[in-house]
Order: structure tokens, then sequence, then C-alpha cells
């Protein structure tokens, strides 16, 4: 590859550049990766990768093709009042998606099988003989989002025998999942879920959509109680003060969160200590340079082959 097809602006915050530009150094030597255009209208620079990247930074850059998202999200470049008209990428890989999966598994076992009641016991040296558990066929996972990451969590949620439904904005057809769609969906899909799976994109019509009216129609007698959350989508989806209401008022058994409304989570949080919650540091999901340069690289020699760009953005959505 020759180093007239213009660099790669690497534009990151709250990350650490130097491992994606040691990733590209190990796949593309002579790609040509930099921190910051040479100078405003740098023509060199041809294609641009995200995080959270600084208002204003991909400005003035005349020939760039294309902004790759380094992150399952795409929210955080829409911060940016001036992002180019150029197209935006997501990123898509089968390592970000069984990341998000295991993640999702897990704190979906972890409430299944009583892990905070039972860790609970151990703390306080208590042994009890009650061991009715639900069968996994008993309990509906409600998935919130039926993109990539959420169909791959349905997959190993059917695998373990878990009932499994998804809403989603636009219909989506799943074997072996109940679909539910658009507003008029969103009630009864609400109403059958016992565990609650956030996987959603956020944008103007999902910011703060974890609230207090979605709690209150939740089914409340199900199998391991009232409903439990899982938010592992983007920390702008809910509303904190209004899940610690609903689990005290036990509308909410309990909440898993990765993600929250500022990050890193303040240190005076009540979120810290709820004795419902656990806390994870934005970690379900996290983008590996080695599995996530190479496929980047991917789309950008065949973008510069003539071919089209996949997993692009739609602007009006934000997604």
């Amino acid at each position: 590859m020759n180093n007239d097809k213009g660099r790669i602006l690497l534009s990151v915050t709250d990350w650490e550049p130097e491992n994606w530009r040691a990733a590209f150094a190990k796949v593309a030597p002579d790609r040509p990766v930099v921190l910051a255009p040479d100078h405003p209208g740098d023509e060199t620079i041809h294609y641009a990768l995200v995080w959270k990247q600084k208002p204003g930074s991909l400005a003035n850059l005349p020939n760039l093709k294309a902004i790759f998202s380094l992150g399952a999200g795409v929210d955080h470049i829409f911060h940016d009042p001036h992002i180019p008209d150029v197209p935006i990428v997501r990123i898509v890989s089968d390592d970000l998606s069984m990341r998000m999966s295991e993640y999702v598994v897990w704190q979906v076992l972890d409430h299944h099988r009583l892990g905070p009641r039972y860790r609970r016991q151990q703390q306080n040296r208590i042994w009890l003989e009650d061991r009715r558990q639900p069968a996994a066929n008993e309990v509906t996972v409600g998935i919130l989002g039926l993109g990539v990451l959420g169909r791959d969590a349905a997959e190993k949620l059917l695998a373990l025998g878990f009932r499994v439904t998804g809403w989603s904005r636009r219909p989506h057809q799943m074997d072996g999942v109940e679909t539910f769609h658009g507003r008029q969906g969103l009630g009864d899909f609400l109403a059958g879920a016992d565990i609650l799976v956030c996987l959603l994109p956020l944008t103007q019509e999902t910011k703060g959509i974890l609230s207090m009216s979605m709690f209150a129609r939740l089914k409340q007698e199900g199998p391991l109680g009232a409903p439990v959350l899982i938010n592992a989508g983007r920390g702008g989806l809910q509303n904190e003060a209004d899940i610690l209401a609903a689990l005290d008022r036990g509308l909410l058994s309990a909440a898993s969160l990765d993600v929250f409304e500022k990050e890193p989570l303040p240190a005076d949080s009540p979120l810290w200590s709820h004795p419902k919650v656990t806390v994870t540091p934005h970690a379900a999901a996290s983008s590996a340079p080695g599995a996530l340069v190479p496929l980047i690289l991917q789309q950008i020699e065949a973008h510069e082959r003539g071919e089209p760009l996949t997993n692009l953005v739609d602007r009006s959505a934000q997604y």
C-alpha cells in the first residue's frame, strides 16, 4: 500500500492512542497514522478513527473520505457540531459481539441463579436450605435493541434455554425470539420481561428511556419476583434517580449497570453502595485494537478499490 493513498487520523480521548498505532504498525507498517493534522486544511488525511474526538478536530480536512467509530456506539461522534459530511462507519466484529454477549450472559445467569443473594449470605455466614430456583425456560429475557449485539446475545441466551423476546424501533424477525417493534409494541414487550437487557443505541429518541415510566410497565410477579435491569448500552439511556427509586419501591429487584450518566461514576454516587446494584466500569465490550484494526484496514482498502463501505451510520437516526 502506498503512502500517497493518504494518512489516517487517530482522534481519541480517554483511550491510549499508542495501542491503536501499534496495532496499525503491525498489520500495515507503511500506512501513516497521526494524532493530529499537520495544519488546518491538511490534504494528506483521508480517513479518521475516532472515539469521543474533540469538537472540531475533524474539520478542515478537504480530502477526508470516511470516519470510523472505534467503539460499538456512534453517539460520541455526534457530540461534535463540526462533523464533516462524509460516511460514518460503525464497528461490527465477532470479537466485540462475543465480549458483549459474554457480559449479558454473565449478568443474566448471575441474577437467574441468585448470585447477589448468595454473596450476601456468604458475607454474613448465613446458610439457607431454600434452594428453589426457576428453570431457564421459565424466565423471559427481554432485549431492548436487536442490532448486531442484541441478536448475538439473544442467540447465546436461547442456547441456554431462556425464553427470549426482543424490541426494536423497526420490525425484525429472529428464529426462536418473539419480536416487538415501535411504540405500539413496547408495552407488550415490557409486560413479559423478567430480565430486561438494554443494548439500544443512544439517540434523541432513546435518551433517558430507562425511567420510571418504563419500569412501571414491567411484569411484577415473575419467577424471579420483580424484574431485573441490565444496561450495557449507553449511560445516557438511563435515569439513575429513577433506577434507585424503582429498586427502593420494589419495581425492580436488582440492576446490573455497566454504563452511567457520568463516567467515571462519581465516588459519591449511591449506586456504588446500593445493595441491589452491580456496578462494572464500562467494561462489557472493550474495543481490542488487535481485533478491530484489521477489519478497519479491510474496509479502507476495499474503499480505495472503489468498493462501497459497509455498516454505515444513518445520520438521521444517529446509529
